[in-house]
């Protein structure tokens, strides 16, 4: 099979890296790629948010299987000009991917399906969002209703600053705060099948012990320790199932990657948002640890014929994986800094551990910074201790100018 990913972060270099293991895959290509990526796929420039010449790119390369990796082109329909073409696409309608496009889109379905999320209000005026503060009261929870790479949510005490991002919002959706600890959970579903995938958690604050202002993710784990065993059952039951069977009676199926992010509270599982694609810095520890080939499944998905594949097999392992950001994240970020080190995490802590670039680009024979978040250092083991043991040691052999990252990713949980 030839396969095509769109994208150039880190959660494309980790479906590449599973792909490129998968023998079923006899070439593969990254458009637009990044310099990591360039070592396990062949790179190709495009415009990732224009359909047409994504599929354009598509035939020209005789792409089998096209997965859109990043939310915007997704937005934008670019899954459906591939399919307009009749090739395969991994990811979701233009329409289907409302579902993240528009945080007011997603309350509806999931208010039609019946899945417990938070008490919110849709607010366009700034009297919609007194009243909706004044509802719910401190912490305040505020999200722009449109897509905000990962930095349109702010929860905060100060009314003030939640007021001053509802107000620079064109729509914004005001919602209860849910309390308890955050769970990630993805599936992949051909719009009527759905295979749950393994939980992870990711961090979304800057700095240790969730300080700082709120990032695309610095980290993440995989298992959860201190879950319940049968969570992924009960999110399957409660929230999945009923969001596609919704999709599907609105008459806009959504076939690709369902993501749900969880609040476990004391009330019970709360989805706080759905996402239309992998998330990243998720997607980096749950692919180390999936045991299945990558490929068929994603092309069963686009395919229709999910119910025919086989059961997911996943490693004992425990996988953990750690965000380097760049100066001033999640501010603007500094770029063109040299990276150094990438050489000696390859010949010491293969293959446990292994560097997936987010925001990188080549420079004659270096490699510099090209992003905010540029590199995700990945390690696996026994437990999360193990998995933090190595990902934390491959880290230490980087050398970033400026750079920044989280000492405490999966801490607690590996010590539960």
């Amino acid at each position: 099979m030839k396969v095509l990913v769109i994208g150039g972060g880190a959660r494309e270099h980790a479906l590449c890296r599973s792909l490129s293991l998968d023998p079923d895959v006899t070439a593969l290509y990254c458009a637009p790629g990044n310099a990591g990526i360039a070592e396990v796929a062949e790179l190709h420039p495009v415009d990732a948010l224009d359909g047409d010449a994504v599929a354009r790119l598509a035939t020209e390369l005789g792409a089998e299987l096209v997965v859109v990796g990043p939310e915007a082109p997704l937005v934008a329909g670019v899954a459906d000009s591939v399919r307009a073409v009749g090739i395969p696409c991994f990811g979701p309608s233009r329409e289907a991917a409302e579902l993240e496009g528009s945080k007011a889109f997603a309350k509806d379905v999931m208010a039609g399906a019946n899945v417990p999320t938070a008490r919110s209000y849709v607010c366009t005026t700034p009297a919609e969002i007194d009243t909706a503060l004044d509802a719910f009261g401190a912490p305040y929870v505020v999200k722009d209703d449109g897509l905000a790479a990962g930095k349109g949510v702010v929860v905060t005490d100060d009314i003030e600053e939640a007021r001053a991002h509802a107000l620079a919002c064109d729509r914004v959706v005001i919602e209860e705060f849910l309390d308890g600890p955050e769970v990630s959970l993805f599936a992949i579903t051909d719009g009527t099948t759905v295979v749950p995938l393994q939980p992870a958690q990711d961090f979304k604050r800057a700095l240790d012990d969730d300080e700082g202002p709120n990032t695309g993710g610095m980290g993440a784990y995989s298992p959860l320790p201190w879950a319940d065993p049968k969570l992924v059952d009960e999110v399957m039951e409660s929230v999945l199932q009923p969001t596609v069977d919704e999709l599907r009676r609105r008459g806009t199926p959504f076939s690709g990657l369902l993501y749900a992010g969880l609040a476990i509270t004391s009330r019970g599982v709360r989805v706080i948002e759905f996402n239309a694609r992998f998330g990243d810095p998720e997607t980096q520890v749950v692919l180390a640890r999936l045991k299945t080939p990558l490929a068929g499944v994603l092309l069963a998905a686009a395919n229709g014929t999910l119910d025919l594949v086989p059961s997911l097999k996943w490693r004992d392992e425990a996988a953990v994986t750690v965000v380097i950001a760049s100066h001033n994240y999640p501010g603007t970020p500094r770029t063109g800094d040299p990276i150094d080190g990438l050489a000696d995490v390859a010949a010491q802590d293969a293959p446990h551990a292994f560097v997936l670039h987010a925001g990188t680009r080549q420079d004659g024979d270096a490699v510099v910074s090209a992003g905010g978040r540029v590199l995700s250092v990945t390690a696996t083991g026994k437990d999360l201790s193990e998995a933090r043991e190595r990902a934390y040691t491959a880290l230490g052999r980087i050398r970033l100018d400026g750079s920044q990252h989280r000492t405490d990713i999966a801490l607690k949980a590996a010590g539960a």
